[in-house]
C-alpha cells in the first residue's frame, strides 16, 4: 500500500461541508454514514484537534462504498504507524478516533450501563492512550476559558467507580413514561452533565460522553440532529462546564440552561444560538450586555471585535481568527491564552501545555503560529522561550 499522501494537512481551512452532497442522497445508508462522519470529525474540536485532509478524503471513500469503516481505520492507522513524523498537533489521534466514532455511531448495539460507557472509551482510545477504558487513579483540575481560568470540581479519584455506578442506577430507575419532550430534555441535561462531571477518565471524557449520549438518545427512540455536534462541539463541552460550576462569592451558580439549549436543537430542531462567549462567567459577552453603539464596539460579519478599555484582553481576542489569519483551532487556543495572561504577563511553553492540554510538540507549533501572526512576542532577559501578548 502506498503511503504517499500529499493532502495530510489539517482540514481546518475547509469552508464547505465535504459531506453535504451525501446528506442529500436518497439512500438512507449513505445519509446516515455521512452524518456519522460529520459528528466524528466535529467532535475532535472539544480537545482542540483538527483531523487531516487525508481523513476527510478517506471518509468520503467509505461513504461512496469504496471501503468499509474498518478499512478506513486500517488505512489511517497504517499511515501513521509508517509515518510517525506526520502526527504533528495530535492529528493522528484526531484521525484514528474519528474513524472509531464513525464506526460506533453506525452500529445499533447499545446497553445502558457503566460497562458500556467504559467500553466506548476503550474502543475510541485503544492504542492512543495507555489508560483507554480505565478509571483514572488521580485527581484532576483543568483551567477553563469559559470560567475565566477557574476549574470545575471533578470527581475524586477514590470514589469514581462508586459515583459512576450510582449515577447510572439513578438514571436507570427514572421513569420517562408520560413525560413531555421538554421535561425529558431537562432531565437528560442533568444526567449527562453529572456523568461528565465525574470525569472518570484521564483524557477523552467529552468525546466518550458525546458518543454515549447520542447512542442513549437513539436507544430511547429520539432522532438526533447531527449539526450541533458537528458545528458546536466546543459549545457542548462548555455547556457541561457551566452545568457543574458554582462560585458563591461571585454569585455564579450551576446551570443546565446551555446544555438544554443544545439538546433542544438536536432533538426538537430548534435554533438556539450556540455561542461560547454567551456562557463566559464574566457576562461581558451576553447580548444584553453588549452595546454596539458605545465603547468602540465594532461588529463585522457576526464576529465581535471588542476594544473597550474596561474589558480584559481575552475579549479583544474573540475576533483573532479574522484579525490574525489563524485557523479556528489556533484562534481558540489563542483566546484561552489571552484569558489566562493579561498584556505584559510572561509565559512559556511549560505554562501553555497544562493550560491547553497540549503535548510539548503541539504547544511549540502553536506558539510559532502565534509568533508568526504577531499575536505574541518573545521576551528578552527572562530566560529562553518566554513570551507575552502584544499590547
Amino acid at each position: 500500500m502506498s503511503t504517499n499522501h500529499p493532502n495530510l494537512d489539517p482540514a481546518s481551512d475547509i469552508t464547505e461541508d465535504p459531506f453535504a452532497e451525501y446528506l442529500r442522497a436518497r439512500e438512507p445508508s449513505r445519509r446516515e454514514l455521512a452524518g456519522a462522519w460529520q459528528v466524528a470529525i466535529g467532535l475532535q474540536a472539544v480537545d482542540g484537534l483538527t483531523p487531516s485532509r487525508y481523513l476527510v478524503e478517506t471518509a468520503k471513500r467509505s461513504v461512496e462504498g469504496e471501503i468499509t469503516l474498518q478499512e478506513a481505520e486500517h488505512l489511517v492507522t497504517s499511515y501513521y504507524r509508517q509515518n510517525p513524523h506526520q502526527a504533528l498537533g495530535r492529528t493522528d489521534e484526531a484521525d484514528v478516533v474519528a474513524t472509531r466514532i464513525a464506526q460506533l455511531l453506525s452500529e445499533q448495539a447499545f446497553v445502558f450501563s457503566p460497562v458500556q460507557y467504559l467500553g466506548i472509551h476503550r474502543r475510541l482510545f485503544a492504542g492512543v492512550y495507555d489508560h483507554a477504558g480505565k478509571i483514572r487513579d488521580f485527581n484532576v483540575t483543568k483551567k477553563e476559558w469559559v470560567l475565566d481560568g477557574d476549574t470545575v470540581t471533578y470527581g475524586g479519584a477514590s470514589e469514581l467507580e462508586a459515583t459512576l455506578d450510582y449515577d447510572f442506577a439513578q438514571e436507570r430507575a427514572f421513569d420517562y413514561t408520560g413525560l413531555g419532550v421538554a421535561a425529558a430534555i431537562e432531565h437528560i441535561a442533568r444526567f449527562i452533565s453529572r456523568l461528565w462531571q465525574i470525569h472518570v477518565f484521564a483524557e477523552g471524557n467529552t468525546r466518550t460522553t458525546a458518543v454515549f449520549l447520542i447512542k442513549y438518545l437513539r436507544s430511547m427512540g429520539y432522532k438526533v440532529d447531527n449539526e450541533p455536534f458537528t458545528e458546536h462541539a466546543w459549545y457542548f463541552r462548555n455547556s457541561l462546564v457551566r452545568a457543574n460550576y458554582s462560585n458563591v462569592h461571585t454569585g455564579i451558580r450551576e446551570t443546565t440552561e446551555y446544555t438544554v439549549a443544545f439538546l433542544r436543537n438536536i432533538l426538537l430542531g430548534e435554533h438556539h444560538e450556540l455561542k461560547n462567549r454567551y456562557m463566559h462567567i464574566s457576562g461581558y459577552f451576553k447580548p444584553e450586555n453588549l452595546d454596539i453603539h458605545s465603547n468602540n464596539l465594532d461588529i463585522h460579519s457576526n464576529n465581535l471585535d471588542i476594544h473597550s478599555k474596561n474589558l480584559d484582553i481575552h475579549s479583544k481576542n474573540l475576533d483573532i481568527q479574522n484579525r490574525y489569519g489563524l485557523p479556528p483551532v489556533s484562534a481558540r487556543y489563542a483566546a484561552q491564552i489571552a484569558a489566562a495572561y493579561a498584556a505584559g504577563q510572561v509565559f512559556s511553553r511549560a505554562d501553555v501545555i497544562p493550560l491547553l492540554g497540549l503535548a510539548p510538540a503541539s504547544a511549540s507549533a502553536l506558539l510559532k503560529k502565534l509568533l508568526d501572526a504577531g499575536l505574541i512576542e518573545p521576551v528578552q532577559g527572562q530566560g529562553k522561550g518566554k513570551y507575552r501578548l502584544r499590547g
